[in-house]
């Protein structure tokens, strides 16, 4: 789950990360209210979108007036905007960040995330903030700084402290950024946090340091212990397929392609579009129905793969351990009448169960493709939308 900038830095703001001032704006009115609050003469007015890049594609600009405010926050409001991480459609902006300005000496890079490998916290930094990390990553990969924090031992003075000097903070700064650094391990951990990006933390005119955005995602996993973070929760900003299918208990992605994908279990599906790919099509989602598949979720599961439009025929591929390959068929067969399907299906099962599933396949009338393999299956469907 993510959340918008401004919430982020609120919560950051709650662990004592220093933050600059602001509110967040739903209308033009409500954008120069906010500007008056603040005061002074400068302000930032920022498009809130889960994605970053906003800068580059026009959602935050700098205003000297209120009338600036006015302007900007009409232009912002509503706008299409197009990131690298939104692709060629956008995001349309619905809220607004109006904050106060800053001066800025200088801008680095922080995050918090789970590193998988070691099992650790990867605690990142790098002196070319405000940048995409990832081209950072790609050209310069020297100017990314890395340490690796025990969740069991906790983020060490030194460990912050090898960070701080590393990207280049002044003597003078550094205690202060030992502390952020601290604070955002702080953060990260005590809200189950995936990830927990400050781009960019900022060095002041004055020496301060402060975070000027914030990015956030969480584990899903631990929502539960999180109610607060549950209700920031923006669904504007959402897959509309992939709300409907958290409902049901399953893991929905959309994506480009034309072949629906209905697979049980992680791992065989990105396989099953692996596959797809390598015969010369396209999936059209990532669909997991988990090991607990029942009529009703497969039924569900094909209503939201079929709202896509660009589906032209469906992959049905089970692996019958947990799930029994006849209760996948007779949710196919319940899920193909209560759609009407008039797209080409092929569905290959293997496992638990296996013949029984396939008989109900045969018999029940409907214009359901066999296959024995993967490769098959992937074969045939991909010469059925063609």
């Amino acid at each position: 789950m993510k959340i918008h900038e401004y919430q982020g830095k609120e919560i950051l703001r709650q662990f004592g990360v220093p933050v600059p001032r602001g509110y967040p704006a739903f209308t033009v009115q409500e954008a120069i209210e906010a500007a008056q609050k603040l005061g002074g003469n400068v302000w930032v007015v920022k498009a809130q979108i889960h994605a970053g890049g906003r800068g580059k594609g026009g959602g935050v600009k700098l205003a000297r007036s209120l009338d600036e405010v006015k302007a900007l926050a009409g232009q912002i409001l509503g706008m299409q905007l197009v990131t690298h991480q939104t692709g060629p459609a956008g995001q349309k902006v619905r809220r607004l960040l109006i904050e106060e300005g800053a001066d800025i000496r200088k801008e680095y890079y922080v995050a918090a995330l789970t590193d998988r490998a070691t099992q650790t916290v990867a605690l990142m930094a790098s002196s070319e903030g405000g940048m995409d990390i990832e081209a950072v990553a790609h050209d310069t990969p020297e100017k990314i700084i890395k340490v690796f924090v025990d969740p069991l031992v906790g983020l060490s003075p030194a460990q912050a402290q090898t960070l701080a000097q590393g990207i280049g903070v002044p003597l003078a700064s550094q205690a202060q950024a030992m502390d952020v650094l601290a604070k955002l391990y702080q953060t990260y951990m005590a809200t189950d946090a995936s990830l927990a990006e400050i781009n960019p933390l900022v060095l002041e005119g004055s020496g301060g340091i402060k975070a000027l955005d914030a990015k956030f995602n969480f584990d899903s996993n631990a929502l539960f212990r999180h109610p607060e973070i549950v209700a920031c929760r923006d669904l504007d900003e959402e897959d509309a397929a992939e709300i409907e299918a958290s409902k049901y208990d399953l893991a929905y992605i959309s994506l480009d392609g034309n072949i629906g994908c209905l697979v049980n279990g992680a791992g065989l599906a990105m396989a099953t579009m692996d596959t797809i790919k390598l015969f010369g099509g396209e999936p059209a989602n990532f669909l997991d129905v988990g090991g607990g598949a029942t009529a009703e979720k497969v039924t569900e599961a094909f209503k939201i793969m079929l709202k896509n439009d660009k589906v032209q025929g469906i992959l049905v591929n089970i692996f019958g351990g947990i799930m029994k390959c006849d209760t996948i068929a007779e949710g196919v067969i319940a899920a193909c009448r209560a759609v009407n399907l008039s797209v080409p299906l092929v569905v290959r099962m293997k496992g638990t169960n296996e013949e029984i599933g396939k008989k109900l396949l045969a018999e029940s009338g409907l214009p359901i493709i066999a296959a024995d393999t993967m490769a098959e299956a992937a074969a045939k469907i991909v010469a059925a939308v063609a």
